[in-house]
């Protein structure tokens, strides 16, 4: 939650320098506390596991949090019950009209198909020019965040020759950014994919800024402010046994995997994992939630205007 100082004291600007979330008397005394309106737009094909992971995030924050679970309209989930996403989740085309604080856009496992060979691929197109209009801010994750790239800036994805696939360090670029708030300068992030955005690619590109990124695993978290957009390409929601649930399925389908990089303790499969990631991943969406709340509409028909 945010401190209220006096903006002529000295310390509101060294604060808010730092990335520490302060707020002027005459700013709070305007402002009125609602539910923030946030979706999900989940797209993986274990639903209930991935918005397990995500509501973990955004719930634990002081602040009321109203989740809506949305699904592509056309697309039918093979890998989790009719009952459950007739009563959980609407479709895009249901929702289209209403507004939204904040949407969370997942991964899926289809980074080896070009964007537009995506059976969904047009509805996705509309749902990314409707966060413009309805949503206050948007996060895309993995191949969510890579399609947002490709969809709003024309930045590809590469095929990597060899699965990212472990825990891998990562570093802190912006220091003071508020949205990563509490981060140290080195951490751990669990990377699970096929494919990469490059960073001079991202570079070349005005407006973007990476915030997060690894020597090993390339950029990770990349700021739009002109889409009012994050992207981020690792996986912060992961539980601790998200890449061993991974890896045990690809070694039973006979999928040739390499042992998850410093995920186990020695390398060692037979090994619990251990989580080193979770301490950060609240942090983030904490961050994230925070943001939301300090610049949403109290009205929230106004987002978009």
């Amino acid at each position: 939650m945010p401190i209220t100082l006096p903006a002529t004291l000295p310390a509101f600007d060294v604060l808010r320098n730092e990335g520490v979330m302060v707020m002027s008397p005459e700013r709070a005394a305007r402002q009125d506390i609602r539910p923030l309106k946030i979706a999900l737009l989940n797209l993986m094909p274990k639903k209930i596991q991935t918005e397990t992971q995500f509501a973990r995030l955004i719930g634990a924050t002081p602040l009321q949090i109203d989740l809506q679970l949305i699904r592509m309209s056309d697309h039918q989930s093979r890998n989790t019950a009719a009952a459950h996403m007739e009563e959980f989740y609407r479709p895009f085309q249901a929702v289209r009209d209403e507004k939204f604080d904040g949407l969370i856009i997942t991964g899926a496992p289809i980074e080896h198909l070009p964007f537009e060979e995506v059976t969904y691929w047009d509805e996705l197109r509309q749902v990314m020019a409707w966060t413009q209009t309805n949503i206050h801010s948007t996060f895309a994750v993995c191949w969510g965040g890579m399609a947002m790239l490709w969809h709003f800036h024309g930045i590809a994805k590469h095929r990597l020759p060899a699965k990212a696939f472990g825990c891998f360090r990562h570093r802190t670029l912006v220091q003071g950014s508020p949205l990563l708030r509490g981060f140290s300068d080195d951490f751990v992030i669990p990377v699970s994919r096929w494919t990469e955005v490059r960073q001079a690619e991202v570079d070349a590109r005005p407006g973007l800024v990476t915030l997060l990124a690894s020597d090993q695993a390339g950029p990770c978290l990349i700021e739009d402010a002109a889409h009012r957009a994050l992207y981020i390409f690792n996986h912060f929601e992961y539980d601790s046994d998200t890449l061993k649930q991974e890896y045990d399925r690809d070694i039973a389908n006979g999928t040739p995997i390499n042992v998850p990089q410093n995920y186990y303790p020695d390398d060692d499969p037979a090994k619990p994992p251990l989580n080193r990631w979770r301490s950060h991943a609240h942090l983030l969406y904490g961050n994230w939630i925070n943001e939301i709340y300090q610049s949403t509409p109290y009205e929230i028909t106004d987002i978009g205007r």
